[in-house]
């Protein structure tokens, strides 16, 4: 619903979310205004669907980028195993040691805040839980008897891991992936929040929980919006991990 919202956003709005009336500013909730406006006269329900196209948008990306990179890693030490198996998983807990959210801050304050590099870094600073997952169900297939088949049939290690590892293994790095978006919406919200992030006028959750933090006595729907809309998104995102986690766990 919230994803549809956010394509239909043209369509659902005609307020242009970045355009300033200060004549309007800081109205409350009312017909012409669904959710008010801010300190410069903008539409807060404009700003919330458009934001909800960046949010999705880093979501989608960054978990795509961390899906691809632990599941090529994950897989390649499971199979290989020795000392590929040992580097890979040594790497990974290096960089399990560093909390995500300040290695991150500490990349971004380097790189232009750009929704390209925050997609980027925050889908290479997660993808080691993927890549023990994807290590773990590898590990527990190669030696049934349908991979040692395609061994003695001549496949190649690459096309086994393709054609037989993947899709047995895809089903809890599915439910991974619907927990890691959650995850990353947050962690750009919170960068946006630190001014780290998406930078104005281009609406996002983060940005907007910041400008309403300053008139939170007199502007309530300032945060509330934004807040809300984090809460509905991030919940439903783990929602629906749970539910393909319970079905993922039923027996015919």
């Amino acid at each position: 619903m919230v994803t549809a919202a956010g394509l239909l956003a043209p369509w659902l709005t005609p307020a242009d979310p970045t355009a300033i009336h200060l004549e309007e500013a800081l109205l409350p909730p009312s017909g012409n205004h669904w959710l008010g406006t801010d300190q410069l006269g903008r539409d807060v329900a404009s700003r919330l669907l458009y934001g909800a196209r960046v949010s999705l948008s880093v979501g989608l990306v960054a978990v795509g980028i961390a899906t691809l990179v632990g599941i090529a890693v994950g897989a390649a030490a499971g199979y290989a195993g020795g000392w590929v198996d040992a580097a890979a998983m040594r790497f990974a807990d290096i960089m399990f040691c560093f909390p995500t959210l300040f290695l991150i801050l500490a990349v971004v304050a380097f790189l232009a805040p750009s929704l390209l590099n925050i997609m980027i870094v925050i889908g290479l600073t997660n993808w080691m839980g993927i890549a023990r997952l994807m290590r773990a169900e590898v590990l527990s297939l190669k030696s049934r008897e349908f991979i040692l088949a395609a061994r003695l049939a001549g496949a190649s290690p690459a096309w086994i891991i393709r054609a037989h590892l993947l899709p047995n293994a895809l089903a809890p790095i599915v439910v991974n992936i619907t927990f890691g978006m959650a995850g990353a919406i947050l962690i750009e919200s919170g960068l946006s929040f630190l001014g780290l992030g998406i930078q104005p006028p281009t609406p996002s959750w983060g940005n907007m929980l910041a400008e309403g933090k300053a008139t939170l006595g007199v502007a309530w729907w300032l945060t509330l919006a934004p807040g809300a809309a984090l809460l509905a998104v991030t919940l439903g995102c783990h929602l629906v991990g749970e539910g393909l986690r319970a079905a993922g766990g039923r027996r015919p």
